[in-house]
């Protein structure tokens, strides 16, 4: 698959803004800081599309990139250790389960785990919510080209391990672009099932 032009479509912050649309999308998910905005940047080879920050919990709306004409890729805000207030977590919360139980366009998941991390629970239990919908996913391990070569060896292992033998995992770097095209070819196996 071949990405030319992606372009910013529009941000939801409340369930009602999320747009109705006859297009299919794929979306990013994973914890605050995880690295979501860089993947689709690096799939869209545009870095300056979706908004980077070192700084966690930056992505607060859910937004939608239009590809070529003819679907969305979705950034949704990260989950996890974001230093907003209780009041703002739970919105996000609420917008993204809103946004994932009722998207019948929604042809899959990219779970992203920071490959430095590893799952956390807030990553297991995604997993579990995302199986127990019956919302195809594949887990994206992030940020590998900040492992040490003893770390890399057994990152699937160790991912696996956490969130069960029967998951795809690809390893990614939006530094070197290790992963971008197994992630492409992902991509368009969600969008045809």
């Amino acid at each position: 698959m071949k990405i030319k032009n992606v372009k910013f479509y529009k941000a939801a912050y409340v369930p009602e803004d999320i747009p109705s649309t006859p297009y299919n999308e794929v979306a990013f998910v994973g914890r605050s800081n995880v690295g979501k905005s860089s993947l689709l940047n690096t799939l869209a080879n545009n870095f300056k599309l979706a908004r980077v920050s070192s700084e966690p919990g930056k992505t607060r709306s859910i937004n939608f990139y239009l590809v070529d004409g003819k679907f969305f890729l979705v950034d949704l805000p990260g989950y996890g250790f974001a230093k907003v207030p209780l009041k703002e977590q739970r919105r996000w919360r609420e917008l993204i389960e809103g946004y994932l139980k009722g998207r019948d366009r929604l042809k899959g998941i990219f779970l992203l785990v920071d490959s430095r991390v590893g799952p956390t629970e807030k990553d297991i239990q995604m997993k579990e919510w995302l199986e127990f919908y019956g919302i195809p996913y594949v887990v994206v391990a992030t940020k590998v080209d900040k492992l040490k070569r003893s770390e890399r060896q057994g990152l699937e292992k160790r991912i696996l391990g956490k969130l069960g033998s029967d998951v795809d995992v690809i390893p990614f770097s939006s530094k070197t672009r290790e992963g971008r095209d197994k992630l492409l070819k992902k991509l368009r196996e969600l969008l045809s099932g």
